[in-house]
């Protein structure tokens, strides 16, 4: 059982990382006197997602939630499922510590579409965050542009890479933790060491009977999981950068020399002591993440995913008079006259 103060610490470190995230309005004025910036505001009302089936996941509330009140969301609607009509405690202790301020009992696609386009009793919100099965990822994609969301997530993806120095035991239930999550989890090793492969093996046989999901993990390694034996670290950072993961794991030595040769990966665990699963819960950063290679474009949830920014343009008399000529010329070339007679009255002044 979570207790009430692990929460608390939890969501305390995830606040504390979200803080340096916050960005701020800014503004700088040309040459001309003109000032130019940028105006960053919180979203007016954000919809999270919790699930509630199969599982509850008191820190998928934490993660998504904290950050949309840094950014300082001032309404933050929660709908999940409510199986046998109850509700779990974890679950809404976690969204009374995160700020959440209603929680409507509604799941499935069809709590997507009231959050989307709003009901009698459901407001409309701006964005939908947080995971789903694939009905709520599918609802997700076809309300997206009535809403904003914060992607389509796939199944959980783990990559270890490891020198063949760390405790196998340890690498083993690392690539276990992603693949208990779903058949479809995906948890590959990469190594120079066959004989390590062979330790990592043998472990994972060892400890998958004490697994009280290991149907799951089963399936899980067995339809795509993956051993790989490269010759040396530059092969497996560019199988890293071709895979884009979701969970990188660097249980190597000296890991922050490999790191600055990683360009694609949601987030980079470095070190033989820094397991994924502390960034499942109370590390700081967030745990929702680019899966499915969208590491290559997508980059992990946080408070800029519930800020907008608005662009900041105030001319002053000559400063218009001195714009107004590149802008005229540039329209004239374009053939939208409205465009270039609106800067050229700005020079006759």
């Amino acid at each position: 059982m979570i207790q009430h103060n692990d929460k608390e610490t939890a969501a305390e470190r995830i606040r504390i990382y979200a803080e340096h995230q916050k960005q701020q309005s800014w503004s700088y004025q040309d040459e001309y006197g003109n000032t130019l910036g940028q105006k960053v505001t919180p979203m007016s009302r954000v919809g999270m997602y919790v699930p509630g089936g199969k599982a509850a996941y008191p820190s998928s509330v934490l993660m998504n939630a904290i950050p949309a009140k840094v950014a300082g969301v001032p309404e933050l609607v929660m709908v999940v499922p409510a199986p046998k009509s109850e509700l779990n405690n974890m679950v809404l202790a976690a969204a009374a510590i995160a700020g959440v301020d209603r929680v409507f009992t509604l799941g499935g696609a069809q709590a997507v579409a009231a959050l989307a386009y709003g009901t009698e009793s459901i407001p409309a919100v701006d964005k939908i965050v947080g995971p789903g099965n694939i009905y709520v990822a599918t609802a997700k994609r076809t309300v997206f542009g009535t809403v904003g969301i914060d992607m389509v997530a796939g199944p959980s993806e783990i990559l270890v890479v490891c020198d063949g120095k760390t405790d196998p035991d340890w690498i083993a239930m690392d690539l276990f933790s992603q693949a208990e999550h779903d058949e479809q989890a995906q948890s590959i090793l990469i190594t120079h060491d066959a004989n390590y492969i062979e330790q990592v093996q043998a472990s994972m046989e060892k400890l998958l009977a004490d697994m009280p999901r290991k149907d799951i993990i089963t399936a899980s390694l067995e339809g795509r999981g993956a051993f790989i034996q490269v010759k040396d670290l530059d092969e497996a950072i560019d199988l890293i950068n071709d895979i884009a993961p979701e969970h990188l794991e660097l249980s190597i030595d000296e890991p922050e020399k490999a790191v600055e040769k990683i360009q694609h990966a949601g987030a980079i665990f470095m070190g033989r002591y820094t397991p994924e699963a502390l960034g499942d819960y109370c590390a700081g950063p967030n745990h929702v993440l680019p899966t499915s290679r969208t590491a290559r474009f997508a980059s992990p949830l946080g408070v800029y995913d519930f800020q907008k920014r608005s662009s900041i343009i105030d001319c002053s008399a000559s400063g218009s008079a001195k714009l107004s000529t590149t802008a005229a010329t540039l329209a004239e070339g374009e053939g939208l006259v409205a465009h270039q007679q609106s800067a050229e009255y700005r020079q006759k002044k």
